[in-house]
């Protein structure tokens, strides 16, 4: 297993709430670029989310 399979297992593994004592500098750094990009996801989604929500209040006039 090479460094770039371990780093993004280690950062696949992050649970919200652990203890990031063990975690290196760079690895802080990787996890926060990880959790920013799952982030901006997350918000696409929640805005799709909410366009067929309100696309289908308006086709049933709710």
């Amino acid at each position: 297993m090479d460094e770039d399979e371990k780093r993004a297992k280690r950062i696949a593994q992050y649970a919200i709430g652990q203890d990031l004592s063990n975690l290196s500098i760079e690895e802080v750094g990787e996890t926060i670029e990880a959790l920013e990009t799952e982030i901006k996801r997350l918000k696409q989604i929640k805005i799709e989310k909410n366009e067929s929500i309100t696309a289908a209040a308006k086709f049933f006039k709710i």
